[in-house]
Formats: C-alpha cells, sequence, structure tokens
C-alpha cells in the first residue's frame, strides 16, 4: 500500500472517531432526558454510559492524530489520563445504577413508559453495526491494533444497546418493573468490565474491550 493510501485510511479512521463521539454526545442527551422523563432507570443509565464513551473516543481521537504523525502507537500521557477518567466514571456509573436498581425494586417502581427505549436502542444497534464494520475494515488494512481494539470497544455499546432494546421491549410486553431495573443491573456490570478495561489500558496492557489482556 503506497503512503497516499495509508494516509487516507488513517484520515478515514480519524473521522469515524469524531462521529463516534458525535453520536454519542447526541445518544447521551436524548437518552439521559428521556429516560428522566419516563423515569427508566435503564434509558437513562444507557445515556451515562454513552456521555463516559465520548470521553474514551475523545483519546482515540487524539491517539490516531499522533500515530499518523509519528507512527507510534503507545499511549501519551493524555490518553493514559482519559483512560483512567473513563475508568472511574464508569465505576460511579456502576454504584449508581446499582444503588437506584435495588431502591428501584424495592419501591416497586415503573417506568411511564419503555418506548423510547426501543427506538433509542433500535438506532443504535443499526448505528454500532455499521461503525464496528467501518473500523475493523480500517483496523486490518492499516494492521493496526489501536483502531481494532478501537472497533472492539465499539462492539461493547452494541451488547449495552441490545440489554436496553431487550429491558424495554420486555416492560412494553409485560409490564413488569423490574424488567426496567434489571436491565439497568445489567448495564451496570457492562460497565464495570468497560471501567476495569479503561484501567488495565492506562496501565499499559495491551487490551480490547471483547479480548483478554496481556502485556
Amino acid at each position: 500500500m503506497g503512503e497516499k493510501g495509508i494516509k487516507d485510511l488513517y484520515g478515514k479512521a480519524h473521522l469515524l472517531a469524531v462521529i463516534t463521539i458525535i453520536y454519542n454526545l447526541v445518544e447521551g442527551v436524548a437518552s439521559m432526558g428521556l429516560g428522566a422523563a419516563d423515569e427508566t432507570l435503564a434509558l437513562f443509565g444507557f445515556g451515562v454510559d454513552s456521555f463516559i464513551e465520548v470521553i474514551s473516543a475523545v483519546g482515540v481521537w487524539h491517539m490516531l492524530g499522533r500515530i499518523r504523525i509519528n507512527g507510534e502507537e503507545e499511549r501519551d500521557r493524555f490518553e493514559q489520563t482519559a483512560l483512567r477518567i473513563t475508568g472511574g466514571a464508569f465505576y460511579i456509573l456502576t454504584a449508581g445504577l446499582i444503588a437506584s436498581a435495588v431502591i428501584s425494586m424495592l419501591q416497586h417502581h415503573k417506568p411511564e413508559t419503555t418506548l423510547w427505549g426501543i427506538v433509542i436502542s433500535g438506532v443504535s444497534i443499526s448505528f454500532m453495526w455499521l461503525l464496528i464494520r467501518q473500523k475493523m475494515k480500517v483496523g486490518k488494512a492499516l494492521s493496526s491494533p489501536a483502531i481494532l481494539a478501537d472497533a472492539a470497544c465499539s462492539r461493547a455499546c452494541l451488547y449495552l444497546s441490545l440489554v436496553l432494546m431487550a429491558a424495554s421491549v420486555g416492560y412494553e410486553l409485560t409490564g413488569i418493573g423490574s424488567l426496567d431495573a434489571i436491565g439497568a443491573l445489567i448495564i451496570a456490570y457492562l460497565s464495570w468490565k468497560e471501567g476495569k478495561e479503561a484501567f488495565g489500558k492506562a496501565a499499559g496492557l495491551a487490551c480490547s474491550c471483547s479480548c483478554s489482556c496481556h502485556d
């Protein structure tokens, strides 16, 4: 592959990172606002998760810009700091969702509706699937572990969307309020895993969001 081809691929990877940031910002605002209005904990937690993903995506954006200049994939201080902030935020979200879900179940709380959860998760599943395919394509073409790891992290977001979809559809079909809380607990577990992953990366471990870590 020529130098121009490589430059174009890194340009595409950079654009995908920007798209990821913008999408997560919009998704976060919509999910938190509608989740609060409809009193659905799963959707609200999903929205908070989207905002945390923005911090991680900014780190990826910064990393890709650096790789385009010097080709070095080892993380710098900015990226390590972004990962630590991301990890801490995920842990805080995990604790908050667990506490809120337990209170919700004890109080037998029911959301007003989870229709918006179905809509947002449906859009997110479609978007993330396309994003993952594009990131994987670029990562493989460049043989870049960093870009492939970013694609794996987008896959983790896809799993969160599937959880939100299942909880939202389940509530609309059955009216069982605890399904929303259970969905929030599963999102909390996935957020904890993402937090652990972020701290592992900040410590210098080479890992992806779907694979085991190694030195």
